[in-house]
Formats: C-alpha cells, structure tokens, sequence
C-alpha cells in the first residue's frame, strides 16, 4: 500500500514540474513575442498627420528620384551629409530634376540649402508626372533658391525672382539671405484648408500668399504662368528640387502633413 502511494505521490510531483516547465516555456514564448513586435513597431516609419517625416537625412537618396524616373540622376551625390548637384555630372541632355517619391497637399516643409555663386535652383510643390508637361515647373509652383548678389534673376520681376520669393507672383518682404557658402533654412507652410502659403527664411516670414480661389488666379495671371496649362492646377503632388545648371545643396529635409 505505501508502495503504491509513493509511487502516485512521485508520478504527481513529476506532472506539476512538467507543467510548470511548461507554463515557464509559454511565458518565456510571450514575452519573446512581444518584444519582436515592439521591435516591429519602433522600426516602422511614422507619418501621421502632424509627425515629421524624414525626407532626407544626410544618408541616404532613397527618397527621391527623377522626374518622371525611377533611379536618382547620377548628378545628385551625397556629401557631407546634403545632397549636391553638380551640373557637369549630366548625362548629355539630361535633366536633372527630382521629386519625392510620395505626394502631399497640405504641410509643412523644412529644408536647409546653399547655392553656389551665382547659382539658381528652386523648391516646389504640387508637381505633377505627366510626360505632356515635361518638367516639375510647368505645374509646380516655385519657391525661389538664388544668390541674391550676383544672379541676375534678383532684379527682375520686381523681386519677384529673389531668394525665398513665390517665382514671378510675391515678393519676400526682405533679403534675409546668408553670403553663398553658408547654409539657410527655409519653411514652407501650404495649407489648402486655410486657403494660406507662408515662406520662413532663416526664422523670418518674408512670404505669405492664397493658395487656391479667386486670389490665387489673379495673381497667376499677372505671371509668366497665364497661360501655362496644369500651372497650379494640382492640390496633392511631388515636391521637387531643381536642376537649373548651378551647383546647389539641400540638406535635413522633412515635411509634416496638416
């Protein structure tokens, strides 16, 4: 009989050490599950409405591409943490033009850039891939990139062609602009809702401006744009950086969605 219950008694001890092995191998299994998936979630990219997403930061070009092309022009390089046009690095009758591979309708912008002496290039936005227009110009309005001092751009137009201006339709309200070499900063506000474009250079607002309607025709209009087909016409599209033949750099380029 004490045999017999010894035996029961050492077949229940071994049951409950198998069942709390396994219970410890289920627990160990959960908390390994949910660490992967912590991990998953820390890796995934967000872009929430008012969450910065990057668009460049100083490593990669993976966010960007030709127009109306699927790589990167071999004009663009990296280096030093910004990503440089240099002119001479085109293919024979190419343009070097390059959007952003997603599109976006209201936002905020935040860029750096640095162009070179006397050079020119510009931001923009709302820019359509369509092989009937060609460039991001002929549909994106353009944010200005310019040395103020010695491209001729800045006296025409009434200043509508200087740095930071809304190309060939506002004016900034002054020349904030760091001597070539040095880098300045520039944030783009387009906001659709509000029917409000602002432009902050180097932490002064120097441009503000409708963005649709009544108002924003007009000022079209008195442009150079009048009669360009699709100029304006498109709320949600590319962001564009121009190749406009002078070395420029952009740098630390994120853009938050209003």
């Amino acid at each position: 009989m004490k045999k017999i219950q010894l035996i029961a008694m050492a077949t229940l001890a071994l049951t409950s050490l198998g069942a709390c092995k396994e219970k410890q191998k289920s627990t160990d299994n959960s908390a390994a599950e949910a660490e992967a998936q912590a991990e998953v979630v820390e890796t995934q990219p967000t872009t929430q409405e008012g969450e910065w997403e990057v668009l460049f930061d100083g490593s990669s070009l993976d966010g960007w591409r030709g127009y109306l092309g699927e790589t990167m022009p071999a004009a663009w390089k990296l280096e030093d943490g910004a990503m440089v046009f240099y002119p001479e690095a085109r293919k024979e009758g190419e343009n070097s033009n390059i959007v952003s591979k997603g599109t976006y309708t209201n936002f905020v912008l935040s860029l750096e850039w640095k162009i070179s002496e006397a050079g020119n290039s510009g931001i923009f936005w709302g820019v359509k891939e369509d092989p009937k227009y060609g460039q991001p110009y002929a549909t994106g309005p353009e944010i200005q990139v310019l040395d103020n001092d010695k491209h001729p751009d800045a006296n025409r137009g009434g200043k509508t062609h200087q740095a930071g201006a809304l190309y060939d339709m506002i004016a900034p309200s002054e020349d904030v602009t760091k001597p070539v070499g040095e880098w300045n900063h520039c944030v783009i506000t387009i906001d659709h809702n509000k029917n409000m474009g602002k432009v902050v250079l180097n932490d002064v607002e120097i441009v503000n401006f409708p963005v649709h309607g009544e108002a924003w025709d007009a000022m079209v209009a008195k442009s150079k744009f009048a009669d360009w087909d699709g100029f304006g016409d498109f709320p949600t599209g590319h962001i564009s950086l121009q190749d406009h033949g002078d070395i420029v750099a952009y740098r630390n380029i994120k853009i938050k969605k209003l």
